[in-house]
């Protein structure tokens, strides 16, 4: 058998590269022309009445779920790893850099059904989980599945999750567990549990209005939802309902803020990334801004240099851009604000100060520098922000 170690070119080179550029592509694409979206005007996700959870939980582990919960409890972070794996997932289907949206509402109706794929795929290569024989995962050497759903107690369970004699081939060889998961944007809520999957666990229904014996509630695909009575057979991890889901910035931030965001310009020009960059940092400030941000209000391959470019132009008005290298985290500890890991930005107001001021505070070049407050947020000549070295520390007090 004979290796072939490159396939040769057209006869005409210059015209089939010519062909294959992508510039001439972009030149009418859409796909990367900046675009912004209205606010949702219905929420993302619905929480019946009947499977509302609390924070806090204590339950008793169920036996046969025992060494699933286990393997949950032995993963170092796990409860860390999960949640950010829920926020990447949404966030990976949002596309921000390319669509520019920044809520699960502007997905389309494809793109929703596919989260719980892009969530399952996620916490596979998170956790690195390994296929089962029969089911998608193997935790502790058992088959177990894992389901999402936006709506909490929404999960569609297939035929071959469970024993069930009418379904003949179709039925599952055992009763199997599923990872249960929930996530709500416009919330910031979350959840996980994990639930022995039955036949009669599953929702049944009338058969017909005028004969009430009772048969399964199957979908069009043959799949049925948990039964309400359910909820109570679902071991939920870490206690149930989690309120920490990565914070989803340009969702939550004050509408009229992001407009100001997102139209960003100077006069008598359209909106760019760079101005609109800059005025993300002028708006939230003291609080982290992460990539997935950036990128989205941005919409441009180089958004992150257009991050770090963004601290000249907002050094005159008094603000700084922390980053995650050279001075930058000592000063974000010394000013008692979070730190930027790679990835992560974080403005703020400076203004100096005197040595005796009691506001935490660094100092460069024998001048001390804090956290403007008050009156001094509305200096209409405020004082140009310090250059902060990259190669040296600063000078903490004391």
């Amino acid at each position: 058998m004979t290796i072939q170690e490159g396939l040769p070119f057209p006869q005409d080179v210059a015209q089939a590269g010519m062909q294959e550029s992508r510039a001439l592509a972009a030149m009418h694409s859409r796909r990367n022309s900046f675009r912004t979206w209205d606010p949702p005007c219905e929420p993302m996700s619905k929480v019946p009445r009947e499977w509302r959870i609390q924070s806090g939980l204590t339950q008793q582990v169920p036996d046969d779920l025992a060494p699933f919960v286990e393997w949950f409890n032995e993963q170092p972070e796990a409860r860390e790893r999960f949640r950010w794996a829920l926020r990447d997932s949404l966030d990976e289907l949002l596309d921000g850099q390319r669509t520019g949206r920044w809520a699960y509402q502007h997905l389309t109706k494809t793109e929703k059904t596919y989260l719980g794929t892009a969530v399952e795929v996620n916490l596979t290569k998170e956790f690195a989980i390994a296929n089962g024989a029969d089911l998608d995962w193997s935790i502790a050497d058992l088959d177990i599945d894992c389901k999402f759903s936006k709506d909490l107690g929404g999960w569609e369970i297939p035929m071959e999750m469970y024993l069930c004699g009418d379904h003949g081939e179709r039925g599952g060889r055992a009763n199997h567990a599923a990872v249960v998961t929930w996530m709500n944007d416009d919330t910031s809520q979350w959840a996980a549990g994990i639930v022995r999957i039955t036949d009669g666990r599953l929702r049944w229904k009338k058969a017909t209005a005028a004969n009430s014996d009772r048969v399964r509630a199957y979908n069009r695909d043959n799949k049925r939802k948990l039964s309400d009575t359910a909820k109570s057979d679902v071991y939920w991890l870490w206690g149930g309902l989690q309120t920490d889901l990565p914070t989803n910035l340009l969702r939550h931030l004050d509408p009229e803020a992001r407009e100001r965001i997102l139209s960003a310009s100077l006069p008598g020009r359209r909106s760019s990334g760079q101005q609109r960059l800059n005025q993300l940092f002028r708006e939230v400030r003291d609080r982290i801004v992460g990539r997935q941000t950036v990128l989205t209000v941005g919409q441009q391959d180089d958004s992150p240099k257009r991050a770090r470019d963004a601290r000249k132009h907002l050094r005159p008005d008094g603000i700084v851009v922390l980053g995650h290298q050279g001075s930058h985290p000592q000063v974000a500890r010394a000013l008692e604000l979070p730190v930027p890991i790679k990835g992560e930005w974080i403005s703020t107001h400076l203004v100096p100060v005197s040595s005796d001021d009691a506001r935490p505070k660094f100092s460069l070049d024998g001048q001390f520098w804090a956290r403007a407050r008050g009156n001094e947020l509305l200096n209409p000549e405020p004082n140009p922000a310090p250059d902060l070295p990259d190669d040296r520390a600063i000078d903490e007090p004391c």
